[in-house]
């Protein structure tokens, strides 16, 4: 009887595939002749055999095989040489665009950023935009390393760079409600290093992780079980916005982030800063200052963008499959939104100058004047709902991942909790209901799938059908064949 072999996944160590009637798990090396595991021709058979290939294989070494798709030893198709090159030369020119953009961003700390000083001189200032330079700096590297890690390198750098636009846009409406002269090289180079940076993020961004393709096989029972679920890698793998409605117990943390998401954009309205002035008569009057709308207009519309921007890239995070993804992505706007608190807590560390509230020096001397700061309760609310994002980003990253997210997430260089280079020392047959059944990437067509020529034209190794489905009882030990060598199995 002849069987014909084809092979759908391929990681480093292991590949999956069909046989003549049943779904297998075979070694990248070994002989097609006889599976390492096997279950039934059914969906739920896919299913359980994509679960046990994503707990053995490596999820970044897994890649979808078509007929060009090689055996280690085997000649590469030289087609797939371009799309490689191409793909590894723009994660390059994104990370050197993020480079130059960091660059220009240090050197923008030193000359005046504003009204004659400098990022340097104003420690609240600096600390927000060192924060942003340093994470920049770490999606870069993960972009030049390349690989798995690309993917992980956008998305952070994207995060950040969305939300940064409109705090740039509000420094830079400074100068334009008050005048040019107000604007300082140290802003015009920040200006230049933003550009760069997000024109790094978008561009590393824009290149896809590998795409999965191909529909569920219309052959035996696989055929009853009807169309591709709209959810399958298959279908979403490759896309450039990959979302996905959260489902189950996923639903009401999505929500959670979601309103925390929108809470802290509103919280980023009200003054956060207090002041209390006293003078030596004992008169005492307090000020809050920092309100996003008691500015001039353009400073005013940068605000407005920073909570829209923040609010966006939450709903998107909390829709991102995988979620593990979809942290990196929420990490990258948080960050920045973290950077603010921060910078307010240093400033209360700061002594005010009573030239803020009209006072010259010999006038608050003669006065006895002092002033203390402080942080309003519109700050601490602020403060929360961050701490709410930061918790919700951690959990997503502690998501358990779905069989066909395990193969996304290779994208990523998110791994499964399971040793990649496990090893099965014997063959069975797997029960379909031993593993997670969540529908797995699909299998492709026949056309699409790596075919094994060789077991066409030998003689299929015999293997016995088990009367129990139980896989203690049906293992099976390597034999061999005296009249062509090649292994099959018996009962024990």
């Amino acid at each position: 009887m002849l069987d014909k072999v084809t092979i759908a996944y391929r990681g480093g160590t292991y590949e999956i595939g069909r046989g003549r009637d049943y779904f297998g798990i075979w070694t990248v090396e070994g002989s097609r002749s006889q599976p390492l595991e096997w279950w039934p021709e059914t969906q739920e058979g896919w299913s359980a055999a994509w679960t046990r290939f994503a707990v053995l294989e490596a999820p970044d070494a897994i890649n979808s095989v078509g007929r060009t798709a090689t055996r280690p030893g085997e000649r590469a198709e030289a087609a797939w040489a371009p799309a490689i090159t191409a793909g590894r030369g723009r994660a390059m020119v994104a990370a050197l665009l993020l480079g130059v953009g960091v660059a220009l961003g240090v050197a923008g700390l030193f000359p005046d950023y504003l009204g004659g000083t400098s990022l340097a001189a104003q420690p609240d200032n600096l600390v927000a935009h060192v924060i942003y330079l340093a994470t920049w700096t770490a999606g870069g590297v993960l972009i030049a390393l390349g690989g798995a890690r690309v993917r992980v390198g956008a998305l952070l750098a994207t995060g950040l760079s969305i939300v940064t636009f409109g705090l740039f846009l509000s420094d830079a409406g400074t100068p334009i409600a008050g005048g040019a002269h107000l604007a300082g090289a140290g802003l015009v180079l920040s200006l230049l290093g933003w550009l760069a940076c997000a024109a790094g993020s978008v561009l590393a961004f824009l290149i896809r992780p590998a795409r999965n393709v191909g529909p569920v096989p219309a052959v035996g029972p696989v055929a009853a079980a009807g169309p591709v679920p709209t959810g399958d890698p298959a279908r979403t793998r490759g896309r450039l916005l990959p979302l996905g409605w959260p489902r189950g117990a996923a639903l009401g943390p999505a929500v959670l982030l979601v309103l925390a998401g929108l809470g802290t954009a509103a919280a980023f309205v009200p003054s956060w800063d207090s002041f209390t002035l006293r003078t030596a008569a004992g008169q005492t009057q307090t000020f809050a200052a920092g309100n996003a709308f008691s500015n001039p207009g353009p400073v005013i519309a940068g605000n407005v963008v920073v909570m829209v921007a923040l609010a966006a890239v939450v709903i998107a995070a909390a829709l991102w499959r995988p979620a593990r993804h979809g942290a990196v992505l929420l990490a990258g706007a948080i960050i920045p939104m973290a950077a603010q608190a921060i910078s307010a807590l240093v400033q209360v560390g700061q002594a005010a100058s009573p030239s803020q509230f009209g006072f010259t020096p010999a006038q608050a001397s003669q006065l006895g004047l002092t002033i203390s700061t402080g942080l309003t309760p519109s700050f601490w609310i602020y403060s929360v709902l961050v701490v709410v994002l930061l918790v919700s980003c951690a959990w997503m990253f502690f998501i358990p991942l779905t069989p066909h997210d395990a193969a996304v997430t290779g994208s990523a260089g998110l791994r499964a909790d399971d040793d990649a280079g496990s090893q099965v020392p014997t063959w069975h047959v797997a029960r379909a209901d031993a593993y997670d059944t969540t529908v797995a990437p699909s299998p492709a067509q026949d056309d699409g799938w790596d075919v094994d020529d060789d077991a066409e034209s030998s003689e299929f190794a015999s293997y016995e059908e088990f009367a129990t489905d139980n896989p203690a009882d049906n293992t099976v030990t390597p034999g061999s064949k005296a009249d062509d060598g090649d292994q099959s199995g018996r009962r024990e």
